[in-house]
């Protein structure tokens, strides 16, 4: 059975009382909105988690909404929510015909396009799970087109090519996390379809919240 890659949309309510723990596992998660302690760290709007050991979440005085994506076996079942005021909502699953081989990495960071940006036909070097935080985006591949609001999340395999055509009116922007061989940490993954396009201005910009190396490991 390949591995699953999980993405979760976890909201907790502020109360003393509530606490959100999760099992051993890599995982990286985003801080929709407001702000919850993970462990002894303290994170708001924006910020970002990455870690494969068990963690205990507890949400600030404002409640708040997080992006959790899961790395796990394919008999591994789901993190669901186990805590008084929250609500989990599994927003995708996608099992990973293509992981590489090998030693491994997790990488969560986020890519931004200007209004009526693009990003040429390309690949990437492994397999990931995208959501849309602002503006929009349409997705090209597989010769169907599929456009995302906020929210939107969609999986793609790496090797097969796509191209993203962002809003024609307004800023975009989603969270991405992919699992990549573990050579490419703070190496770019996309490599572009086509020759003429390698040397074309790029308007996307990124941020990396996370590159880590993680234990889970596949049969070369």
């Amino acid at each position: 059975m390949h591995p699953v890659l999980r993405l979760y949309e976890d909201v907790l309510s502020s109360d003393e009382n509530v606490a959100f723990q999760l099992p051993p596992l890599p995982r990286f998660i985003f801080v929709v909105h407001g702000s919850a302690a993970f462990g002894d760290e303290t994170l708001d709007e924006g910020e970002a988690w990455q870690g494969e050991s068990a963690i205990t979440i507890k949400p600030g005085a404002a409640g708040v909404t997080c992006w959790r994506w899961e790395l796990a076996r394919g008999d591994h079942g789901s993190t669901t929510a186990n805590a008084p005021g929250m609500i989990t909502h599994e927003k995708l699953t996608a099992f990973l015909e293509t992981l590489p081989k090998g030693e491994l990495l997790m990488r969560g960071d986020s890519v931004a396009f200007p209004p009526d940006s693009c990003a040429y036909l390309h690949c990437h070097q492994g397999p990931g799970i995208r959501c849309l935080i602002e503006g929009g985006i349409r997705i090209d591949t597989h010769g169907r087109s599929t456009s995302f609001g906020p929210g939107g999340a969609w999986y793609e395999s790496g090797p097969d090519a796509v191209f993203a055509q962002a809003a024609s009116d307004k800023p975009s922007r989603f969270i991405r996390v992919m699992i990549l061989p573990r050579e490419l940490a703070g190496k770019s993954s996309i490599q572009y379809v086509n020759e003429e396009d390698k040397a074309k201005p790029k308007s996307q910009q990124y941020k990396i919240y996370a590159d880590a190396p993680i234990s889970f490991e596949t049969r070369k």
